[in-house]
């Protein structure tokens, strides 16, 4: 599903540079729910934008489906990005003037399909994260609960090879945090969609059935928690 090989990405300050990954590889099977942890400038955020085709790396390559990124152009990134990852972002990265189905459907229109052929599928996945009676509310109108679970329905509507999600809890409240989670874990086991998740909260990272925690631009520890103590870490 992922390969990365010896990757590396090499930003400069001024003049210095800061290498905020440093020859990393691993592999992601297709259908696992993989959780990234890490103090802040260990990597783990630089990760996901490289697995997600949002950033290059300096040097060292990401395959995915067997597709080496870097061999893409621009505009075939952003249409594998479209059709073949799910992203689900802190900060939502919803149209506030759209409503809950225009922000999920809006994938799918890009990609040139028509509103008819799109609206069932659209208000499944509405129903899907529990708010198809929201569907006609802009996201002006939503709570952050509810814009994030939209948020999750638009990563899901195109049936992505690979879910991203940066910190899908790190604007929410405990309680409203474990329902997105809980639906994120759904997606992964009913669905069988694969997952990638960076987080600092270790609660969250106990939802994923494997945990690679980070430290420098380098995996640090790479482990799967078994099913008793992940089953017991996420319900703390």
């Amino acid at each position: 599903m992922i390969h990365v090989e010896k990757l590396s990405k090499t930003y400069r300050q001024g003049d210095h540079e800061v290498r905020a990954l440093d020859g990393v590889s691993l592999e992601v099977e297709a259908g696992s729910f993989v959780s990234i942890m890490g103090p802040s400038g260990s990597g783990k955020s630089t990760m996901l934008q490289l697995l997600g085709g949002l950033d290059t790396p300096t040097t060292g390559e990401v395959r995915l489906d067997g597709r080496p990124i870097s061999q893409m152009s621009d505009d075939e990134m952003t249409v594998f990005r479209r059709r073949r990852i799910g992203f689900v972002f802190q900060f939502f990265n919803l149209l506030p003037t759209l409503t809950a189905e225009e922000n999920v459907a809006l994938p799918l229109l890009l990609d040139g399909k028509r509103w008819r052929d799109v609206q069932e599928k659209v208000e499944r996945q509405l129903e899907f994260v529990g708010l198809k009676h929201r569907i006609g509310n802009r996201a002006t109108a939503l709570s952050g609960g509810e814009l994030q679970r939209v948020a999750v329905a638009r990563a899901l509507v195109t049936e992505p090879a690979l879910l991203l999600a940066d910190e899908p809890t790190g604007n929410l409240d405990t309680r409203t945090g474990s329902d997105i989670l809980a639906l994120i874990k759904e997606a992964n086991e009913r669905l069988g969609q694969t997952v990638v998740m960076v987080t600092h909260d270790p609660r969250a990272a106990s939802y994923g059935d494997r945990l690679i925690t980070m430290k420098d631009g380098r995996i640090l520890d790479d482990e799967r928690p078994t099913p008793a103590a992940t089953a017991a870490a996420s319900r703390r």
